[in-house]
């Protein structure tokens, strides 16, 4: 916890909600400090426009509000595809990889305007402050983090909109009722946890669902799409080039179109407690299939294998906020080495939920068709070496089998 008289300045990660301006007006009031507020747009669907009104109406002086969409897919979304980072089986890590760009640009803010502290709205039972915190200090060890859900005393939504109003700060008539469950979006995926969703036997509500509908009321027809790869990036759909950004917009507009990306899951939590959430990564499933083909294609067994061996490591660092370690960078430079030649275009079928992979080539492919196929391979493979090959491989096996029998 910062000292209160340290602190002349601070940069407040500011959506423009009720929670945020709450936070706003109550780093003022405690810390008697100048606030500058920082927005981000990271596609997740918002207007930030009544976000800078609200500020200017809670009297801040500079309000930074900035389009990031295409910094965070080409320099966050895309490296960790590269890798096929998935958390405990099924999580795309949506969140997760958002927090250290949001934790970059407060720091650099900070640096810019010359304020003592950051400050964030993540509560202290979650993930996030944790991400927030430890990108924070790895970009800058001496800077002051405030994080209000730990220090002040409210402990209950009245005691939020009493204080909201006390402050004449305005409460829309959604917010002055419990929040049904909360919600993060951006552009590769949207989650929604707690209230009516915190217990793992029931079913959401289809009113939960944000980015995709449902699977069952999808088109009865399949939907054919091309995705080409260079290094191991999208670049291209259909044929056509696309910024990263609008190239993930893309694919979440088809997957959205095919009930695709829903996942249900009950989370481990790096703070130890687990979680339940209903989280949809429409466009990075499709990202994610067409990736695993291409690099079935391209990539060398042993680089495959071991790529998948050091994934999990690679999702849990960043599920966890070590996003600017030193081992995750090293995992980064090996995983960008073994990209150089995951090239070429993989064929998708869309279809209700469903992305299944119907093709794939590449200038670079290693599969060669004469040796595997059944017809005659002209001398390409004998099959009389793979007696010695398995002869080999199994003499230990064999010895062990002998001392058993005894």
């Amino acid at each position: 916890m910062a000292r209160k008289d340290s602190v002349k300045k601070v940069v407040l990660a500011y959506s423009g909600g009720l929670d945020t301006s709450i936070i706003l007006k109550w780093l003022q009031e405690t810390y008697g400090c100048e606030v500058v507020t920082f927005t981000a747009d990271l596609g997740q669907g918002e207007e930030l426009e009544p976000a800078r009104k609200k500020a200017e109406m809670l009297g801040i002086r500079e309000i930074y509000i900035e389009d990031l969409r295409e910094e965070f897919v080409r320099d966050y979304v895309f490296p960790m595809f590269r890798a096929n980072a998935v958390y405990e089986g099924v999580y795309l890590l949506g969140t997760s990889i958002a927090r250290p760009l949001i934790a970059k640009r407060l720091v650099e803010i900070a640096h810019e305007t010359g304020a003592d502290a950051i400050a964030h709205g993540a509560t202290g039972k979650g993930n996030d402050q944790v991400r927030f915190e430890l990108s924070a200090y790895a970009l800058d060890p001496d800077i002051k983090v405030i994080a209000p859900w730990r220090e002040w005393d409210f402990r209950s939504r009245s005691d939020l909109i009493a204080f909201a109003e006390k402050h004449q700060i305005p409460v829309p008539k959604d917010k002055r009722g419990e929040a049904p469950f909360s919600v993060d979006a951006n552009l590769l995926h949207s989650s929604s946890e707690g209230k009516v969703l915190e217990d793992p036997w029931q079913e959401p509500e289809p009113y939960v669902f944000q980015r995709t509908i449902d699977p069952v009321d999808a088109p009865d027809e399949p939907v054919y799409i091309t995705i080409d790869f260079m290094k191991g990036d999208p670049v291209a759909v259909d044929g056509q080039e696309m910024s990263p950004a609008t190239l993930l917009a893309h694919l979440n507009q088809l997957a959205h179109d095919n009930g695709i990306g829903r996942v249900d899951l009950v989370e481990n939590r790096f703070v130890g407690m687990k979680s339940r959430g209903i989280y949809e990564t429409p466009g990075g499933t499709i990202l994610l299939a067409a990736h695993r083909a291409i690099e079935s294609l391209t990539l060398d067994r042993e680089a495959m294998h071991l790529k998948d061996e050091l994934m999990p490591r690679y999702a849990t660092l960043i599920y966890n906020g070590f996003w600017f370690s030193p081992e995750r960078e090293m995992l980064q430079a090996l995983i960008d080495r073994s990209q150089e030649d995951v090239e070429g275009t993989v064929r998708l079928k869309l279809y209700k939920g469903n992305v299944i992979v119907v093709g794939r080539k590449s200038p670079k492919s290693l599969y060669d068709e004469s040796l595997v196929t059944f017809e005659d391979d002209e001398g390409a493979y004998d099959q009389k070496d793979a007696e010695g090959f398995i002869r080999l491989n199994a003499l230990r096996l064999r010895a062990l089998a002998r001392r058993r029998k005894g």
